[in-house]
């Protein structure tokens, strides 16, 4: 992969990806001078397709789960200016390349959010995130967490910034929707084991209660959230997700009110926070 962004190496962590692989690296043709592959116990092609591409393959022990190690093990081993980090079931758009190259060509230390696309098969419409996958290759730069493993906050602690970039991803994750449910229980093990080793850090809380939403168990979902908002009182954020459930999923009018009204006055015109208040609103009037 010699090409264009001189600067730039291509990381990624995978396990069983001959689906997907070329898929996601012929998407990235001609754009990184190097490919680092992590391969956390491939049983079938993977490595092999890796390889053709032209990728250094490290075999690394995933006996204790934890991909933010995996993923700074591709990392260590990269010589490049910039990092791209994909994952296997993952895509850029070729349209968004230029902008790619052009950062990768300059020396801003700045973390770039890019914009993700997901699509999943047994989905009715895609919905659209923005993930931190492009950044500089500083040492003190390295993922966090042993699931939902993020690189946000050591940008932020090292003094560099978070940046939005107009790069696009198309994420195609698995359709299976009882291979997703296995996922969240799996990954709900974890997130307890990584809270009660660090009960002060809590952006695992934030992870926890997004895998119960997903599984639809709202009360473990809200309780978490009671948890954060205790925590971070002054998030906004917090209260909003907190009066959200309140009015949503177990519905307390008085206590929804209580935390949209509190988001509210922490972010003046906080559009969703105005925009629940209004469904709130309606809901009583309609009585």
């Amino acid at each position: 992969m010699h090409g264009l962004a001189e600067g730039l190496s291509l990381c990624m962590i995978v396990k069983n990806e001959e689906r997907d692989l070329a898929r996601c690296l012929n998407s990235m043709r001609g754009l990184a001078r190097e490919l680092v592959v992590t391969d956390t116990g491939s049983a079938d092609r993977t490595p092999q397709i890796a390889g053709d591409y032209g990728a250094r393959v490290i075999a690394f022990d995933f006996t204790r789960v934890d991909f933010a190690a995996a993923r700074n093990c591709a990392i260590a081993h990269a010589t490049s200016r910039w990092i791209l980090m994909l994952d296997a079931d993952e895509t850029l758009d070729r349209a968004t390349a230029p902008l790619l190259e052009k950062i990768a060509g300059g020396e801003e230390d700045a973390g770039y959010f890019l914009e993700r696309r997901n699509l999943a098969q047994d989905a009715p419409r895609a919905t659209t995130d923005y993930v931190v996958r492009l950044f500089p290759n500083r040492p003190d730069y390295r993922y966090r967490g042993r699931v939902h493993e993020t690189i946000d906050a050591a940008i932020l602690a090292a003094g560099g910034r978070l940046r939005r970039s107009g790069i696009r991803l198309e994420h195609h994750f698995a359709a299976d929707r009882q291979a997703r449910r296995r996922k969240n229980h799996w990954y709900i093990e974890i997130l307890k084991e990584e809270i009660a080793a660090d009960p002060a850090d809590h952006t695992r809380l934030d992870f926890l209660a997004a895998e119960y939403h997903q599984l639809g168990m709202f009360e473990e979902a809200i309780a978490i959230a009671e948890r954060i908002v205790q925590m971070r009182p002054l998030d906004a954020r917090a209260h909003l997700h907190l009066g959200a459930y309140h009015l949503l999923y177990k519905p307390d009018p008085a206590r929804a009110r209580a935390e949209l009204m509190r988001a509210l006055k922490l972010r003046p015109g906080y559009p969703e926070a105005v925009s629940f208040l209004r469904m709130l609103d309606e809901r009583e009037a309609a009585r």
